[in-house]
C-alpha cells in the first residue's frame, strides 16, 4: 500500500490512502482523508513567568532559615500567587497553599481554636489539603491573607514554633478593615511586588541579551547606536501598550493579538472597581470618583490632582483616606511635592500636592481609551509607533512613574508656581535620591520629555538654583543616550537604572 503525501498547511500534516490494485480479490477501499495535527511546541508558563522576585525568595529562605515569614505585597493580578507556589514546588518538599478567599469557614477557625495546639492545627491542614508536611523542608501559603486577618497575627506563634516556613500574599493588608484587631506580627518581612518590569517583559518574550547590553551602555555612558537603540525603543514601546500585568503578556504571546490583550486588561479594570465596591467601606463614591478622574488630571500640562475636578469645593483633608486607599490596593503610585529638592525629601513633603499615576501604564491606556473593553486599534498603532500627540506625554510620565517606583523609589516632583520671580519658577517631574548619601549632592532631577521638540528651562533653572544639593540631572526621552555637559539623555527603557 503506498501513502501519498498531500500539500500541507503550517501546523498540520494530511494523508491520503490511495486505492490500490486488486490483491487476492481484495479491494483496499478509498480512506477519508486523515488529519495529524502536530502541536506547536510552547514555552512553559513558568520559562514565560520569570520573575526577580523569585531570587529575593530565595535569599530569605537562606538567610531567614525559618526565623521569619514573609509577605508578598501587591496589586491584584500580578501573578503574587502564581509565583510563590512556583517557589513552593521547586525549593520544598512539600507545601500546602491556604487560599483565604475560597477556603470555608472551618479552616478559618482553626487559627483561632487551635493556636495552643498547633500539632493539631497542623494534623487539621494536612488531612484537610490531602499534603504530607515535613519539618524544616516544608511551607505553608497563606494566599489572600488580608481575607483571614488571624491567621495573619498567628504568623508570630507559628514562627516561633520553628517547624515550617510561611509565605503570605496579599493586598489591601494595611487597611483598617483587615487589621482591625490583630496584632502585626514582627516576624513578619514585607516584600512588594510589581507589575512586570521591562527586563521581566524581554525575558518573557524569549529576549534575554537585550537588557545586559542596555546596563552596560548605560554604566559606561555610552550610546547604543541608532540601530539598537531604534529596537530596543520597539520592544519597549509594545511593553507600554500591553502593560505589566502577566495575563496581557501571556495573551499577547499566545496571539499577538490587542482585543484579546483589551479584554484581559479590561476585566483587570473591572476587578478592580468591584474590590473598591466591596472593600472600600463607606468611602467607596470618593475612591471611584479620583479613580475615574486619573487620565483626565494626567493629561493636563501640568499633571497634579485638582480635587476641584471631583467637587468645587473639596479639601485634601476629605479625601486623603480615598487615596490611601488606592494606594494600599496598589491601584495608583502617588507622587509628593517636596518643597526642597534636598537631601530628606520626605521631611519637605507637601501632601495636598500631589500626581496620581496609575500603577499599571497598560491598565491606564485602557482606563483612558477604552470603551466597554475596546480600545480601538489606530491608539494602538500610534502608541507603538510614537505619534500619539495628544497624549504622549501623559503615558510616557506614567511609564516612568512605574518604573521608578518598581525599583524602590519613593515618587517626590518639585513644584514651585512663583508668579514674583521668574528665575524660581519651575516644575521639575520627579525628584530621586542616590544610593549612597554624601555630605552634598544627593538629589537627581528628572524631566520626562515627548517628542522630538522639547526645551529644558526648568531643569536648568534648578541646576542653577539648588546646584550644591543636586547629583546628575536627567532627561528622559525616546532618543539614544548621551551626555550634555552635565545632564545626562537617557531613552525611556534605562529609566529602571537610575
Amino acid at each position: 500500500m503506498v501513502i501519498a503525501q498531500t500539500k500541507k498547511p503550517p501546523d498540520s500534516v494530511f494523508f491520503i490512502i490511495k486505492p490500490q490494485k486488486r490483491v487476492k480479490n481484495i479491494w483496499i477501499k478509498p480512506q477519508k482523508r486523515v488529519n495529524l495535527r502536530i502541536a506547536k511546541p510552547q514555552k512553559r508558563v513558568s520559562e514565560i513567568m520569570k520573575r526577580k522576585i523569585y531570587s529575593k525568595l530565595q535569599e530569605w529562605k537562606k538567610k531567614s532559615n525559618g526565623t521569619s515569614a514573609v509577605l508578598v505585597e501587591g496589586a491584584r493580578r500580578i501573578g503574587k500567587s502564581y509565583i510563590v507556589e512556583e517557589f513552593a514546588k521547586n525549593e520544598y518538599k512539600s507545601y500546602i497553599l491556604i487560599n483565604f478567599r475560597r477556603a470555608p469557614q472551618e479552616v478559618k477557625s482553626w487559627f483561632d481554636i487551635y493556636l495552643e495546639d498547633l500539632d493539631k492545627l497542623f494534623m487539621n491542614l494536612q488531612v484537610h489539603y490531602n499534603k504530607q508536611l515535613t519539618t524544616r523542608n516544608s511551607v505553608i501559603i497563606f494566599d489572600e491573607v488580608q481575607d483571614c486577618p488571624r491567621a495573619r497575627e498567628a504568623v508570630k506563634f507559628l514562627v516561633e514554633d520553628g517547624r515550617y516556613d510561611y509565605i503570605e500574599t496579599g493586598s489591601l493588608v494595611s487597611i483598617k478593615k483587615n487589621v482591625k484587631n490583630i496584632v502585626i506580627p514582627s516576624e513578619e518581612i514585607k516584600m512588594e511586588m510589581f507589575p512586570m518590569d521591562f527586563e521581566e517583559f524581554l525575558w518573557a518574550m524569549g529576549n534575554d541579551i537585550m537588557m545586559d547590553y542596555i546596563k552596560n551602555c548605560f554604566e559606561t555612558k555610552t550610546p547604543m547606536g541608532q540601530a539598537l537603540n531604534r529596537k530596543a525603543m520597539d520592544l519597549f514601546r509594545l511593553y507600554m501598550v500591553i502593560g505589566g500585568m502577566p495575563q496581557a503578556i501571556l495573551k499577547y504571546i499566545e496571539n499577538k493579538d490587542f482585543a484579546a490583550v483589551e479584554l484581559v486588561k479590561y476585566q483587570i479594570l473591572t476587578l478592580y472597581r468591584n474590590d473598591i465596591a466591596k472593600y472600600a467601606d463607606n468611602a467607596e463614591t470618593k475612591v471611584t470618583s479620583i479613580f475615574d478622574a486619573i487620565p483626565g488630571q494626567l493629561q493636563k500640562h501640568e499633571k497634579k490632582f485638582k480635587l476641584s475636578a471631583l467637587k468645587p469645593d473639596a479639601r485634601m483633608r476629605d479625601y486623603d483616606s480615598a487615596f490611601f486607599w488606592l494606594s494600599d490596593a496598589r491601584i495608583i503610585n502617588c507622587c509628593y511635592n517636596s518643597t526642597v529638592p534636598a537631601l530628606g525629601l520626605r521631611l519637605n513633603e507637601e501632601r495636598t500636592t500631589l500626581k496620581c499615576y496609575m500603577a499599571d501604564t497598560g491598565l491606564l491606556i485602557t482606563h483612558a481609551f477604552g470603551i466597554r473593553g475596546r480600545v480601538p486599534a489606530e491608539v494602538y498603532q500610534k502608541l507603538i509607533l510614537g505619534k500619539l500627540d495628544t497624549n504622549e506625554g501623559m503615558i510616557t510620565e506614567n511609564i516612568v512613574a512605574q518604573m521608578l517606583a518598581a525599583e524602590g523609589h519613593k515618587l517626590f516632583f518639585y513644584s514651585n508656581p512663583s508668579n514674583e520671580n521668574a528665575d524660581e519658577r519651575m516644575e521639575i517631574d520627579f525628584l530621586i535620591q542616590k544610593k549612597a548619601i554624601t555630605s552634598r549632592h544627593n538629589i537627581s532631577p528628572i524631566e520626562v520629555k515627548s517628542g522630538k521638540r522639547f526645551t529644558l528651562n526648568s531643569l536648568q533653572k534648578c541646576i542653577k538654583r539648588f546646584a550644591t544639593a543636586l547629583s546628575t540631572p536627567y532627561v528622559i526621552y525616546d532618543g539614544d543616550l548621551k551626555v550634555d555637559g552635565t545632564v545626562v539623555y537617557v531613552p525611556y527603557y534605562m529609566t529602571g537604572l537610575l
